[in-house]
């Protein structure tokens, strides 16, 4: 019998560090967990339809928030910092009134940094949206994983996994392929891991990207 963890939640505290960072009142808690899950729903949302296309992506790596008394500060990772600053900041400006449109009026001022990352292809957010690009675009997903090991390989990692699932090159019948490069010791808990999930929107359905990245710090 097969038993599934997160590999982020597994290794929280250890090697992984939370996303959100505030306290609250156990009658606030869920309101102010719904209103981060779609302030994150919100910037996804702004990358599909404004930054990305057939040539480049979003490149949004993780989005962090912290909740003071007055301020809701969000910082975007990001390895294409140019992609959202163009014409003048314009685009970085449109995103954060679109976030402050679905904020609650007690909730009004808030503050949005880009943080750039020197070695995008080492994030694993990054590596699945540029999947998903390719498969949207019917690339074929073996050249595509192929092609996105390569780019992982470039950076100084120990591992990579790659596992896509759905109805693949359009089959009639929808299977499970991966590839994996190197090592990636999920059982180890001190291993430094980075996951995610990401879903690519195809003609022939929803296809399921999974990427497993592990840092070798030896």
């Amino acid at each position: 019998m097969g038993q599934k963890i997160n590999p982020l939640g597994f290794r929280l505290g250890l090697t992984q560090r939370h996303r959100s960072y505030w306290f609250a009142k156990p009658k606030n808690y869920s309101k102010i967990l719904e209103s981060d899950r779609q302030i994150r729903n919100c910037i996804e949302i702004y990358i599909r339809e404004n930054i990305r296309n057939s040539s480049n992506y979003g490149g949004i790596a993780r989005v962090e928030i912290q909740r003071k008394t007055d301020l809701i500060q969000v910082e975007l990772y990001t390895g294409f910092p140019a992609l959202l600053i163009e014409n003048r900041g314009e685009g970085i400006e449109k995103l954060k009134s679109k976030v402050q449109n679905i904020l609650s009026p007690t909730d009004k001022r808030l503050r949005l940094t880009l943080i750039e990352i020197t070695k995008p292809y080492e994030e694993p957010n990054i590596l699945a949206e540029y999947i998903a690009l390719q498969l949207e675009s019917r690339v074929a997903f073996r050249r595509t994983m192929r092609k996105a090991v390569e780019l992982a390989k470039r950076g100084n990692i120990g591992g990579i996994k790659i596992q896509i699932a759905g109805r693949l090159n359009g089959a009639e019948i929808a299977r499970v392929e991966w590839a994996r490069e190197g090592r990636v010791p999920l059982q180890t808990v001190r291993a430094q891991i980075n996951y995610c999930y990401y879903a690519a929107q195809t003609i022939y359905g929803v296809l399921g990207i999974k990427v497993w990245i592990f840092h070798d710090e030896e």
